[in-house]
Parts: structure tokens; sequence; C-alpha cells
């Protein structure tokens, strides 16, 4: 019997590859995607995906979304509790474990680990451990693309904002500055890759400053 399994699908780069990896793996049944959207401006937090961009890659994965709306500002407890609903519908759903693209930062993984412990349900870790260095060359050698949707603006410059996320650009990082951007540094939309069916094609729009960080707005394409 295959483990029935759901996925935190940020957008980025981290969990299509925990997608491509839970793929590969025979005792798992992938039977969806979940996202959690900022209501207020109708994006992926941190990503700045738009709705419609996320449901192209939804397609493009060919599995179902569920879109979780949190209001702005949004309170931990807040948070909490909507996840909790969420989570007690999965539960009576038969699902049996949460996939999720973190890399090597305990305390988020401990978090999520003492959130779904009451739940039943069981937390994976695919992509976890894997040195990222690594890891960024597994996913330029099997074509995954991505742009980078958002930087910290301590960490990076503004430039960095709206690029592909390149060999060339990983080599351009600062030293202190994760590969794969896990420490915040940036966040990214993967627009193809062995986890998708087709490639999707996109435009870098404007560029915006707020809060310490610069947000590129990634959009479909104009046809």
């Amino acid at each position: 019997m295959k483990t029935q399994v759901l996925l935190s699908w940020s957008s980025g780069k981290d969990s299509a590859w925990a997608l491509h990896v839970l793929r590969q793996d025979p005792t798992v049944e992938l039977l969806g995607l979940f996202s959690t959207v900022n209501r207020k401006y109708d994006r992926v937090s941190m990503h700045a995906t738009r709705v419609d961009l996320l449901r192209r890659q939804a397609r493009a994965a060919g599995l179902p979304l569920e879109i979780i709306s949190l209001p702005d500002p949004c309170t931990t407890e807040q948070y909490g509790d909507l996840m909790r609903q969420s989570v007690a519908g999965w539960v009576a759903q038969g699902v049996e474990a949460i996939g999720f693209g973190d890399l090597f930062l305990e305390d988020i993984r401990k978090y999520r680990e003492d959130q779904l412990r009451p739940t039943g349900i069981k937390p994976l870790f695919p992509v976890w451990g894997i040195p990222t260095d690594e890891l960024a060359g597994r996913m330029f050698s099997a074509g995954l693309e991505a742009y980078i949707s958002s930087v910290d603006l301590r960490k990076l410059p503004v430039g960095f904002a709206g690029r592909k996320w390149t060999k060339e650009l990983v080599a351009e990082l600062p030293e202190d500055c994760d590969p794969c951007g896990e420490n915040g540094e940036l966040h990214t939309i993967v627009t193809a890759g062995p986890m998708f069916r087709e490639s999707l094609h996109v435009r870098v729009g404007p560029i915006v400053e707020r809060d310490g960080f610069a947000y590129a707005d990634i959009l479909p394409a104009m046809d």
C-alpha cells in the first residue's frame, strides 16, 4: 500500500525538486499540492508568485492544487489555526503524509514536526541534508529552470531580482550566501524541469522594493 502524500508547494525550485524526488519513490502516491497565499496581494508569500502562475505550475505538474488563503498581516496563531483546519480536512480525506522542500534549517523542520505530531500525519523531507551546492548541480543537470522572484536586500543587491537562477548566477553569489538561498537570501519561481509536463513561458515585470526585500513580478508571457 502506497503512502498517500500531499506536497507543500512554495512555487520555487526546492519544492519542485521535492516533487521530482517523491515521484521517483515507489512507496508514495502523490495526491496533490497545497500553497499558502497572501489574501491581500493574492500571491505566495515571499516568493510573490501570482495565483494564475501558481495554477499553471500545478497543471504542468499534472496535480490538483489547494490554496490556503492567509490574512495580511497574519499572526502565528492565525496561521496555526488555518493550517490545523486544513490538516483536519486532509486527515478525513485519507492523507497520511505531507512533503516539504526544506533543505537544512533545523528550526523549521522541528516546527513542522511539532505541528503535525498531534494529527497523525507524517512529515516527509525528501531533499533534506543534500549539500546545497550538490543539489543545485543536480537541478541544473536535470534541466530545472527558475527565476529569482525576491531577494533579501541585506544579503544581495537588487540586481539579482528577476534574473534566471543559473549556474553562472550561483557563481556570482557572495561566499556567505547559500547556493539555493535556503537562509532566505533569495526565492524563486520554477518554470521548467523534470517535474513538469511542459515548460511555462514567462516574462519579468516591474521590480518593487518593500520592507527590505526586492520583488520581481514574474508574469505569464504575452501571446
